[in-house]
C-alpha cells in the first residue's frame, strides 16, 4: 500500500512500501488514470463487440469483407494488449511495485507499432460502424499513450 503526500513544490509524492519516494507532477496521476480507465472501457466493448456483436454483422457480408472486418478487430485487439500492458507496467512503477529501472526497460515499451499505427482501413465503408468507430478511438489512444510513453522516457534521462 503507498502513502501519499503533497510536497513542497506541488509534486505529489507516493511512498512505496520500502518508502521510497516516487516524485510525479501534481495531475499526472489523474491523466494517467483517465487514460487507464479510457483504455479499460475500449476494452470491455471491444471484448463485447467480438462476444456478441461480430457474428451478426458479417452475416451478409461478401467474403472479403469478412476477412477485414477479422483483419481490423484483431488490429483493434493488438492496440489494446499493447496498450494495457505498457500501462499495466507503468501503474506498478507508480506503487512501487516494480522499480523505474524495469518500467523503463526495452523489454517492457509500447510495442507493435507497425500493426497499430496503421489506420488505411480506419473509415472504410466495408467495416461495420461500430468496427470503425473502435478503430479511430483505439488508434488516438495508442498516439495519446505513445506520446505518453516518450515523455516518461525523457524525463527519465
Amino acid at each position: 500500500m503507498n502513502d501519499e503526500t503533497a510536497g513542497e513544490t506541488g509534486d505529489v509524492q507516493n511512498f512505496s512500501n520500502d518508502g521510497a519516494a516516487l516524485v510525479q507532477p501534481l495531475g499526472a496521476d489523474a491523466f494517467f488514470r483517465k487514460n487507464y480507465d479510457e483504455a479499460m472501457a475500449l476494452l470491455i466493448e471491444a471484448r463485447n463487440y467480438i462476444a456478441y456483436q461480430e457474428a451478426k454483422d458479417m452475416a451478409g457480408l461478401k467474403p472479403e469483407s469478412r476477412l477485414l472486418v477479422s483483419q481490423e478487430t484483431m488490429r483493434i485487439t493488438c492496440r489494446l494488449t499493447q496498450i494495457m500492458a505498457w500501462m499495466l507496467c507503468q501503474r506498478g512503477w507508480r506503487e512501487g511495485e516494480i522499480e523505474e529501472e524495469e518500467a523503463l526497460d526495452e523489454g517492457n515499451r509500447l510495442s507493435g507499432m507497425t500493426v497499430c499505427l496503421d489506420d488505411r482501413f480506419q473509415d472504410d465503408e466495408r467495416l461495420p460502424y461500430a468496427v470503425r468507430s473502435l478503430l479511430s478511438r483505439s488508434h488516438s489512444l495508442y498516439i495519446r499513450v505513445q506520446r505518453l510513453e516518450n515523455m516518461v522516457r525523457g524525463s527519465a534521462n
